[in-house]
């Protein structure tokens, strides 16, 4: 092969694996022909020819169409002397993305005995190809994922899971912090003085707003985002301790409440609720003096 054959075969493999690259979905050949117009199918095949021999891409049918798919040399698989075992159990999982697949599936899918995929699912993990992890959904059992894939916030229960145990007292501070900061921002718009409707556009806080005041806090060991901080709020919301509104762009806004007055009493009494009260009398069966439920209330 001469010096310029072997350069230009070169640059049809950089334009087809950049090609490759702009669509993760695939490319068919037709896409090919139309980046390449001026190159001969029979040229740019063999070019295609090598990056499948090397593993640049990989083949896939789908409704009966061929695509080439970009497969990224990084990231680890399993080498060609592996045998049928490991390949077959490692596109499972690597099939499962970042969510994980249990052993009991992998299993089911790959026709494998417990003693045969042990073994295999074992020299995955030694090579540092696959890895397990504690899934919080999942009653804390296993799912395996690619090695270097990051474990999806369903699979770790996200910032709120340490080692698969919630952090209530994590969350309870950073409920605590967020309420603080709505009720200073209050605070301060009252101070401003003004109409009722000035005082409350005022007091509002953005999302940004709490994310940017509970980072320079410094109180979370993780990196917490905008979502994070958002399913605070909301249980501030859900406590009645603070409102939120759509923005004209469409994004949340909160600000601090009063909560309601408390409950007198009274109010809590069995009889704000007891469905025969209607029968209720002083003399008859059904009295205040015989109510289990009254005698109960009162002497707690």
């Amino acid at each position: 092969m001469e010096v310029g054959e072997s350069s230009t075969n070169q640059s049809l493999e950089t334009k087809i694996t950049d090609l490759a690259k702009s669509k993760p979905d695939g490319i068919t050949n037709s896409d090919i022909g139309k980046h390449i117009p001026d190159v001969e199918a029979q040229i740019w095949a063999k070019a295609v020819n090598k990056l499948l021999k090397n593993g640049t891409l990989e083949l896939f049918q789908d409704k009966n169409q061929l695509f080439y798919k970009y497969k990224d040399p990084s990231k680890k698989t399993v080498n060609k002397g592996a045998d049928n075992e490991e390949k077959v159990v490692y596109k499972i999982i690597e099939e499962a993305g970042c969510i994980g697949i249990w052993i009991r599936d992998i299993r089911f899918k790959s026709n494998l005995n417990m003693t045969q995929l042990n073994k295999v699912l074992k020299s995955l993990e030694t090579k540092k190809i696959i890895k397990a992890v504690k899934s919080v959904s999942a009653g804390k059992k296993k799912v395996y994922m690619l090695y270097d894939l990051e474990p999806d916030n369903s699979v770790t229960g996200g910032a709120w899971y340490q080692d698969q145990d919630f952090e209530s007292e994590f969350v309870d501070v950073l409920n605590q912090q967020c309420h603080r900061f709505l009720s200073e921002r209050l605070e301060e718009a009252l101070k401003q003085g003004g109409g009722p409707l000035l005082v409350r556009n005022r007091s509002y806080v953005s999302m940004n707003d709490v994310h940017k005041f509970i980072s320079e806090l410094g109180i979370s060991k993780v990196q917490l985002t905008v979502e994070d901080l958002e399913s605070i709020l909301y249980t501030l919301v859900l406590d009645n301790k603070a409102e939120r509104i759509l923005n004209p762009k469409g994004l949340y806004l909160y600000r601090a409440v009063n909560s309601f007055l408390k409950m007198p009493g009274i109010v809590k009494a069995s009889c704000g609720i007891c469905p025969i009260i209607d029968r209720c009398a002083e003399t008859g069966l059904i009295n205040p003096k015989a109510c289990t439920y009254l005698n109960d209330w009162l002497n707690e």
